[in-house]
C-alpha cells in the first residue's frame, strides 16, 4: 500500500546537492527474517556525499535512497524474527545498502541492535557506522596498543573524532590535526590538536612526538596529504589510509594520485610501512557477533559518559540536501543527524 505520510529521500541522478528529492514512499513489508523500523534519526557521512556526486563501480542503481546508519522503534517484525519487540527502539548500519533517509526501512534482523533507555535517537545514531569504523581502524588495521602516539589527519569530522575518542579509552597518546576552528573538539576527545593551517604539521608532529608518530591515520588522501603523513611518522612507523574526505573539496582524480603513492610506500625503505586491514564493506557481515558486541558497547559506554559523539546539526530529514551542501564546504565538526519528527530537533 502507499502511506500518503511516509516518505524518503532519493537520488534520481549524480549531481550536488540539489539533485536530492523528498518524495512519497511505498510503505515496505518485512520479509521473513526482517523488521520494519520507523525511523527516528539516520546519519549523514562523507561516502553518502561522494556517492551522490560521483560513480563508482558497485554502486547502488538509480534512483536510491542515501543513508548508512540509523536508529529507530520497531513497527512490525517478519516471520520468525525473536529476540526485538514491537515498540522497541533499535540502530543499525545498512551494511552498504543505503537506504537510511526514509521515514520507514526493513532490515535484517540480525542487523539491529537495541538501544538502551537513556540514550538519545541522535547520539545512538552517531555512535554507529564512525566508531565501528574506528574501532576496525585501531584494532584490526593499526592494532595500535596503548602507550604508542597517534596522528589523525581530519581529526575534526565525525570518524576523526571517532578515532581519538577509541584511541583515549585504549590508553594512546593522541595527535588530531585540522583546520583552526576545529581545535576545540580535538582537545574534548583527548588529542593534542595540530592546526594544519599555522602549523608545519610534520615538524610539529615530530616536535610533540620526539621523532613522529608511531600511527597515522589519514582520512583526507590526496598525494601530498599522504606524504605528510608518511613523514610524520616515525622510522618503523605505520600509515594507514581510511577514506578520502578531501574528494569533497578536491574532485575524485585524488583517488588515483593517493594509489599509486600508496604503492610506491609499500615498498619504500627505511623501514615505516603501510598497514591494512578488515573494512566495513565485508567484517562486519562476515563476523555478526563482533558487530552486535561492538555496538553494544559502544552504547553502554556512551551512557557512562565516556563516549560523546559530536553531533554538529540536527536536521529534519527532508532537509538533506542542506546537510549534503554543509558537508561539501568543510562547514561541519561533528556528525550530522537527520531526524524524522520536528520535536526531536533542537
Amino acid at each position: 500500500m502507499t502511506g500518503p505520510d511516509a516518505h524518503r529521500i532519493i537520488v534520481p541522478r549524480r549531481g550536488g546537492p540539489e539533485v536530492l528529492q523528498w518524495v512519497t514512499m511505498n510503505m515496505p513489508e518485512p520479509a521473513p527474517g526482517e523488521v520494519l523500523v520507523r525511523v527516528e534519526a539516520a546519519g549523514v557521512s562523507a561516502y553518502d556525499v561522494m556517492l551522490r556526486g560521483h560513480w563508482f563501480p558497485g554502486l547502488p542503481p538509480l534512483p536510491y535512497t542515501p543513508g548508512e546508519d540509523f536508529v529507530g522503534i520497531v513497527d512490525q517484525l517478519g516471520a520468525g524474527v525473536t529476540g526485538l519487540d514491537v515498540g522497541q527502539r533499535v540502530g543499525g548500519w545498512t551494511f552498504g545498502d543505503a537506504g537510511a533517509y526514509a521515514e520507514y526501512l526493513c532490515r535484517p534482523a540480525a542487523d539491529l541492535v537495541p538501544v538502551p533507555g537513556g540514550l538519545d535517537p541522535a547520539t545512538a545514531c552517531a555512535l554507529i557506522v564512525n566508531y565501528l569504523t574506528a574501532s576496525l581502524a585501531l584494532d584490526q588495521a593499526s592494532k595500535v596498543c596503548k602507550g604508542e602516539q597517534l596522528l589523525v589527519q581530519g581529526a575534526g569530522g565525525g570518524l576523526g573524532s571517532a578515532i581519538l575518542q577509541l584511541g583515549r579509552e585504549a590508553g594512546v597518546q593522541t595527535f588530531g590535526c585540522d583546520a583552526t576552528s576545529k581545535q576545540a573538539q580535538i582537545r574534548a576527545d583527548g588529542a593534542q590538536p595540530i592546526d594544519y593551517q599555522s602549523e608545519q604539521v610534520v615538524a610539529r608532529t615530530r616536535a610533540l612526538t620526539n621523532g613522529g608518530a608511531d600511527v597515522a591515520i589519514d582520512l583526507i588522501g590526496g598525494a601530498l596529504q599522504l606524504l605528510r603523513s608518511w613523514r610524520a611518522l616515525r622510522p618503523g612507523g605505520r600509515l594507514l589510509m581510511l577514506g578520502m574526505a578531501g574528494t569533497l573539496k578536491s574532485g575524485t582524480w585524488i583517488i588515483a594520485p593517493s594509489l599509486l603513492l600508496i604503492g610506491v610506500f609499500s615498498a619504500w625503505p627505511g623501514g615505516r610501512h603501510i598497514t591494512k586491514g578488515p573494512g566495513m564493506e565485508n567484517y562486519p557481515r562476515e563476523h555478526p557477533r563482533w558487530y552486535q558486541d561492538t555496538l553494544s558497547g559502544f552504547f553502554d559506554i556512551a551512557i557512562a559518559g565516556r563516549l560523546t559523539p559530536h553531533i554538529a546539526h540536527k536536521l529534519p530529514l527532508q532537509d538533506a540536501a542542506k546537510a549534503h551542501a554543509m558537508l561539501e564546504r568543510g562547514e561541519v565538526s561533528g556528525k550530522i543527524v537527520l531526524l524524522t519528527r520536528e520535536s526531536a530537533l533542537d
